[in-house]
This record gives structure tokens, C-alpha cells and sequence, in this order.
């Protein structure tokens, strides 16, 4: 039985530990020289805005977007021409997953068939049928897309995707602000001089 629970929280810390950290992707243009770049600005309508209006989820992102494109120095314009243009957008959906682990059950008597019925013994734990959990939660998924405005080629892209905890739900700005300070860890480049 002690065996039993010690595989269980095993296996329980080891799908929370999962959970808590998000996976990022990111991919360069290889023939891109990010560093040939000065300026920047917002794509004119980003994924996250809604039936063209913004949203604070918008300016959460461009608040965190800016930080890290300001720190490369790079320069945001308003309008204008600018070198790049960012685009980004996030969505969330909720996941059920189906977990089963083996059931005890406890019996009595030879092999537990006696059932108390007859013949008192001792209590005794044998294979019954699988515990059947069902768990759902929200998995969240952003991506930033940085554009090379005159060519209209992408040249660095990053991907986030990771479970969305009720603290992520109440304060969607320092989640948006983690995530982007994650996925721009693997941003290559930093502004001409």
C-alpha cells in the first residue's frame, strides 16, 4: 500500500512539475540579419484584437513586446515606415485528459469470493479495476511573429504553449509579461547601431 502511494505522488508531482513549465519554440529566417534593423512597430490589427477593437490583452502584449524590442534597441514608431513589423496573437482552449491508475480493492477470505459470507480471515488488498480520473484544464498558446516589412518576409517567429493556472486567469498581465520574456530569451538579435 505505502509502495502504492509513493507511485502515485510520484507520478502526481511529476504531471504538476509538466504542467507549470510552458514549452517554447522559436525559429530565425537564416538568411535574415537581424541586426541590420533599426526601427519597428505593431502589426495595424494584431491576432488579439477583437472585431476590430483592442483589447487589454493587446496592450498587454504590446507593453511586453515593446520592453524587449526597446532593451535590443530597437526604436518603435507609431507610423511610418519602420524596418519590422510584430504581429502576435493568443488563444486558449481546455484540454481533458484521462488518466487511469489501478484500483484496490480489499477482500476477505480466500481470495476475497467469500465476500464475509462465510469464513472470517484476514483482509488481504487485490487487483481491482483501474481508478478512471478525468481532468480538464485550460492549455494557452501565444506566438510573435517579427516581419521584415519591406519584403514581407517573416525572419523570427516564437511559439509558447503551456497550461493556464486561475493565478494566469486573474492577472493575464504578468502572465503575458512572463511569456513574453521567455519566448524573447531566444530572440537572436539586437538593433544596428
Amino acid at each position: 500500500m505505502k509502495a502504492f502511494h509513493a507511485a502515485a505522488l510520484s507520478v502526481l508531482t511529476l504531471l504538476t512539475a509538466c504542467a507549470s513549465t510552458p514549452t517554447i519554440r522559436a525559429n530565425t529566417d537564416p538568411s535574415a540579419n537581424l541586426s541590420a534593423y533599426h526601427t519597428y512597430t505593431f502589426a495595424p490589427n494584431p491576432g488579439t484584437d477583437r472585431a476590430g477593437y483592442s483589447t487589454p490583452i493587446t496592450s498587454y502584449f504590446k507593453e511586453s513586446i515593446r520592453r524587449e524590442m526597446d532593451a535590443r534597441g530597437y526604436r518603435f514608431v507609431e507610423t511610418g515606415d519602420a524596418d519590422l513589423m510584430v504581429n502576435f496573437n493568443a488563444n486558449a482552449h481546455e484540454q481533458v485528459d484521462v488518466r487511469s491508475s489501478p484500483g484496490p480493492t480489499y477482500g476477505y477470505g480466500y481470495y476475497g469470493y467469500r465476500g464475509g459470507m462465510y469464513g472470517v480471515g484476514p483482509a488481504f488488498m487485490v487487483a481491482g479495476a483501474p481508478e478512471i480520473d478525468t481532468v480538464r484544464y485550460k492549455v494557452g498558446t501565444a506566438n510573435v511573429d517579427v516581419v521584415d516589412s519591406a519584403r514581407k518576409q517573416l525572419v523570427w517567429e516564437s511559439v509558447i504553449e503551456g497550461t493556464l493556472t486561475d493565478k494566469m486567469m486573474k492577472d493575464p498581465r504578468t502572465a503575458i509579461s512572463n511569456a513574453i520574456t521567455g519566448m524573447f530569451a531566444k530572440f537572436p538579435g539586437r538593433a544596428a547601431p
